[in-house]
């Protein structure tokens, strides 16, 4: 109910009308926009899993649909559950992220503070102002913190043989729709389907299959989906308009898949450009993180920016990219947003080369870290100081990250298109942004509160210690 108050709805109005054809009179009227969105907002805020479940708790709250704008209660799902597909499509995640900043702005009306500490922190690396900023350009102010992290997409994980199993059994699905379409006849494949099936659990069964063991399946699964493409290229000018466009595209994904899996066995290697890793969603791309619990992921890459405590998404993309590259960027719609730089970016030492460093020098922008080349005596321990106090101040980015995949599902992102995958990506950070702002309101509410009620205990303990003095 209070956060009912605090969203934007009139924006969220406007932006859902642009998603709109508006030459077409014709049609069903739309769902409204608070309905629309609201739905969204209590999916990703409360964490269910299936948009049934959503409108399912929607229709037994009489909270959820007070924040849905409803001046009644219904006890009736309030559209059909296949409709969240189309809204996430509406609701991009340029839309996302322009409410997202108009959360801030209502958060704190003056933008970023100057939380400097008046040492020098807005000093570049060679310990002195940017001579090239010009006296019309407004001060630096407030500070950003710079991070990136993977939110996981909703696939099996990936191994060659699985993926060109899968890919065979598509082919034969594929032959066995479009056959009595056709004038051939006999036997639909050039091998028996069973052996080709034993043969594939004849390894994955293994506890721990030897190599030359896996690359022979691999090998035996890519002849027969080979053969199933040659097939399908003979029956499909005999049955045009069998299949539909979505099989046509799972089978186009196939192909690639076939040369690129031929491909990686031909030159003995293990990495191909844009490698597929999923026939469902094809757009994923391995991501290596290095980390220890899991070194590779597949999903999207974000790149965040922190301002006081709020998170904003700064770069998404599903092709592995190097974080460090998104300095200037970050930097610069940071001045979009604000109208100025910052005053401080605090970021790891994968952002710290040299023409991050530049660019923060002549932008008088304090990058985080120690300055190159040999430090001097006197400058040692104001410089180890300053460190310290650094990662410290950076430590929120990591926590927002953690936040985001404990709390509000950026660990696993269900979604199977690309754009709505984007969208519910942007929703996660949308509703942890919410929540902060709820704090914030809350510590106002709370704080004269709590200090009337320790006054009022207070009191009373001291009448009383009074009393038993006298008795």
């Amino acid at each position: 109910m209070k956060l009912s108050n605090v969203i934007p709805w009139e924006l969220i109005e406007d932006l859902y009308e642009l998603s709109f054809d508006e030459d077409r009179a014709d049609g069903r009227p739309p769902i409204e926009a608070r309905i629309a969105y609201g739905s969204l907002h209590i999916k990703e805020s409360e964490k269910i899993g299936s948009d049934e479940r959503t409108l399912d708790n929607i229709a037994e709250n009489p909270y959820m649909q007070y924040f849905l704008g409803l001046k009644e209660f219904r006890q009736e799902r309030l559209f059909d559950p296949s409709l969240m597909t189309h809204i996430r499509k509406r609701f991009t995640p340029e839309m996302i992220s322009e409410i997202n900043l108009e959360m801030y702005r209502r958060m704190k009306p003056d933008g970023p503070g100057d939380n400097s500490d008046g040492k020098g922190n807005d000093n570049n690396d060679d310990g002195e102002k940017g001579t090239d900023n010009s006296s019309s350009e407004p001060e630096n102010k407030g500070t950003m913190i710079l991070d990136a992290t993977v939110a996981p997409a909703d696939v099996r994980y990936p191994t060659d043989l699985s993926l060109l199993n899968e890919c065979r059994e598509n082919t034969e699905q594929m032959i066995d729709e479009i056959w009595d379409h056709t004038e051939r006849r006999g036997h639909k494949t050039g091998y028996f389907r069973k052996k080709a099936r034993a043969k594939f659990l004849k390894v994955t069964k293994k506890r721990k299959p030897r190599k030359a063991a896996i690359n022979k399946a691999v090998r035996e699964q890519l002849e027969y989906v080979k053969k199933n493409l040659e097939t399908l290229d003979d029956l499909m000018p005999q049955a045009e308009g069998v299949l539909p466009q979505k099989r046509l595209d799972r089978l186009e994904t196939i192909r690639e898949v076939a040369a690129q899996q031929e491909e990686m066995l031909n030159s003995k290697s293990n990495s191909v450009e844009d490698r597929i890793v999923n026939l469902r969603q094809p757009y994923v791309r391995p991501i290596v993180r290095g980390k220890a619990r899991t070194p590779v992921e597949f999903g999207q890459k974000l790149a965040f920016s922190v301002v006081d405590g709020f998170t904003f998404i700064d770069r998404w993309d599903f092709d592995n990219f190097n974080e460090g590259n998104t300095l200037i960027e970050s930097a610069e719609l940071y001045k979009e947003r604000f109208g100025f730089f910052p005053r401080v970016i605090l970021a790891d030492t994968i952002y710290r080369n040299r023409e991050n460093r530049q660019f923060c020098k002549m932008n008088g922008i304090r990058l985080s870290g120690p300055k190159l080349g040999r430090p001097k005596a006197d400058e040692l321990e104001a410089d180890k100081e300053q460190a310290y106090r650094d990662s410290c101040d950076r430590n929120i980015v990591e926590s927002r990250n953690g936040i985001a995949k404990r709390r509000f599902g950026l660990d696993l992102i269900m979604s199977r298109l690309e754009h709505t995958a984007f969208t519910e990506a942007a929703l996660n950070v949308l509703v942890m942004n919410c929540a902060l702002v709820l704090r914030v309101l809350l510590r106002f509410f709370v704080k004269p509160c709590f200090t009337d009620y320790f006054c009022f205990i207070y009191g009373i303990f001291w009448i009383n210690c009074k009393a038993a003095r006298s008795i």
